[in-house]
């Protein structure tokens, strides 16, 4: 069996810079830039790779990455007040700050610049 080392995800963007833009001013996370891809530091040495498609990128319709955090409804109100849209889904008993609670963990969804699906989740 392969021993790996650090396994990491990716997903892809129509534009990095916009990316780029949206996760370290608007979400607050740290991101390097290298070779034109992205790498988001999500701390504790995991990270997640955006790389460029161009006019080629279709938004994933499923949750391409999971925030967690202590309080999703503090989360989600810090980044609404930075502009962030949170996303209502049908069937979803979300409250009026968009949170799903009691489904098991708290959570949120809400849209990058791309269109790919982001969470803000309970640790």
């Amino acid at each position: 069996m392969p021993e790996f080392r650090r396994p990491f995800s990716g997903f892809s963007v129509d534009d990095t810079a916009k990316a780029r833009s949206f996760y370290v001013d608007v979400v607050g996370l740290t991101v390097n830039e290298s070779d034109g891809m992205l790498r988001i530091d999500l701390g504790d040495d995991h990270f997640v790779i955006v790389y460029p498609k161009g006019d080629a990128h279709e938004p994933a319709s499923f949750t391409v990455l999971n925030l967690p955090v202590d309080d999703v409804t503090a989360a989600v109100r810090e980044l609404a007040s930075r502009g962030v849209e949170f996303a209502r889904y049908d069937g979803m008993p979300q409250d009026e700050d968009g949170v799903m609670k009691g489904q098991g963990p708290d959570i949120a969804w809400f849209t990058h610049p791309a269109g790919n699906v982001i969470s803000v989740i309970s640790a």
